[in-house]
């Protein structure tokens, strides 16, 4: 089965064919480094970083670019409140977001360009579209003339002529109303209110508009056109609109075979808000004692293009989900049963691996090749009786592989004992054969109270460390 992605550009699930066979140039908008990465930012990152995993497990080498967006209205306004330079500033949030996105176990980009760093790309590529006709200087800096795209809306499948335009039928701000059509600025020349950020530019001092910063970065970085450019819904238009626009103005060519974008995320059935008191940051759900790894389980395992309502309890479930997995690997590694595998756990685990893989080459439909993880878990305990060695290994060997794509399976086996924990052990093992079930209990609630977990299997007493 061919890998599979709903392209918003078409609206339709498309077989995926890189422009290089076996390579992949992605492209996925960063954030903005004004304040901490709340968990909707999340939901996307963990989206992408799905995406990434699944390309390597098929196969792709991947050459990923993640930017981050260090000017920006927001960036100087909150800086300038800060009493601190547009660099010490965004340096706090730079850390921060390296430091999340490593707590959740996310893949590193191939490249994280931040946009103070490309500005001379943005200047030439200003340039050439006001040489074009695409853009024109005002007194407030360049804006790009929608007028001249005509497919401009294709991306949001928007009517231009049906919205509403600006009243001066242009936009300085970087991001304005999603019914708003007009023309937007390529450049700002500086005002009072930038303070000391600004760069020398043919069109006067100033700085960029947002939208070109993703354009510049990801033409540099990974050429004119890309396989992928993922983001969340609400960066579809206007922000990738005009990435489209101004990125096809200047170069001639498709900017973007295949958009996908991750659905919003609410929590408790609302929006996320700091006023509803149910707006979180990683580090407020850590302060609450929740776990990274649960953490992003909740985050991952909701299909990328449906809502995801996030809650505590989804993170309770998430859990539990996390304790089966880890117990069947524990089941797995006690199996020591010798001789020919089992036919029908052999065929089960087979469908079962294939029916995941065919889950995810959908469309990434997580959500459906977990269902078939927990299906292959609940056949292995129906018949573990006659499970061998061999049938152990094959199907530990596939879920250990999952690591790679899903993050959250602990690979780590079973430790030792100390002499004191193994002569508890052994006593109960004693204390079952000569049938002394209260005491053996007994035995059993000391050795958990130690962190110990003993079970009864149909290969004996086994025990793990929790």
């Amino acid at each position: 089965m061919p890998l599979r992605f709903y392209n918003s550009l078409t609206r339709e699930v498309e077989n995926f064919v890189p422009l290089v066979p076996d390579k992949v140039r992605l492209y996925t908008c960063g954030p903005t480094v004004y304040n901490y990465p709340h968990i909707g930012n999340l939901r996307t990152f963990l989206f992408e970083d799905l995406l990434k995993r699944w390309l390597l497990y098929r196969g792709y080498e991947v050459n990923h670019v993640m930017n981050l967006t260090d000017v920006d209205d927001k960036t100087i306004r909150n800086s300038r409140q800060q009493n601190m330079s547009l660099r010490e500033y965004t340096d706090i949030y730079k850390k921060a977001f390296f430091e999340d996105i490593a707590t959740l176990k996310i893949l590193p980009a191939t490249s994280y360009p931040a946009a103070t760093e490309y500005v001379s790309q943005m200047i030439e590529i200003i340039q050439d579209l006001l040489k074009k006709g695409h853009a024109y200087e005002t007194e407030d800096g360049v804006y790009f003339k929608i007028a001249t795209f005509p497919s401009y809306g294709k991306l949001a499948h928007l009517d231009p002529t049906s919205l509403k335009a600006a009243a001066s039928g242009r936009l300085s701000a970087d991001e304005y109303e999603k019914d708003s059509v007009s023309d937007f600025a390529l450049w700002k020349k500086w005002t009072p209110e930038d303070g000391d950020v600004k760069w020398p530019s043919p069109f006067g001092e100033g700085r960029p508009g947002w939208h070109i910063e993703c354009s510049a970065m990801s033409l540099s970085l990974l050429g004119e056109t890309i396989d992928i450019h993922c983001g969340g819904i609400d960066n579809l238009f206007p922000h990738h609109e005009n990435e489209i626009a101004q990125s096809e103005c200047h170069t001639g060519k498709p900017f973007v075979r295949y958009w996908l974008h991750a659905t919003h995320l609410i929590v408790d059935g609302e929006k996320m808000s700091k006023s509803k008191g149910n707006f979180y940051t990683l580090r407020d759900l850590l302060e609450r004692g929740l776990s990274p790894r649960a953490i992003r389980y909740a985050l991952i395992t909701t299909h990328y293009r449906k809502p995801l309502n996030f809650t505590f309890d989804l993170v309770k479930q998430a859990e539990s989900s996390l304790k089966r997995i880890d117990d069947f690997l524990f089941a797995l590694r006690q199996v020591q049963r010798e001789g020919e595998a089992s036919s029908l756990l052999h065929e089960a685990f087979l469908t079962k691996k294939q029916a995941f893989e065919e889950a995810m080459d959908n469309d990434l439909n997580i959500a459906e090749a977990m269902g078939h993880l927990f299906e292959m878990i609940r056949i292995f305990y129906e018949h573990e009786s006659h499970a061998t060695k061999t049938n152990a290994q094959e199907i530990m060997d596939f879920v250990l592989s999952l690591e790679k794509v899903l993050g959250f399976i602990e690979k780590t086996s079973p430790d030792t004992l100390t002499p004191e924990e193994e002569a508890l052990f052994q006593a109960r093992i004693e204390a079952k054969k000569n049938k002394d079930y209260a005491k053996a209990d007994a035995l059993r609630e000391e050795l958990l109270k130690r962190g110990i977990e003993v079970r009864d299997t149909p290969q004996g007493p086994v025990w793990k460390r929790l």
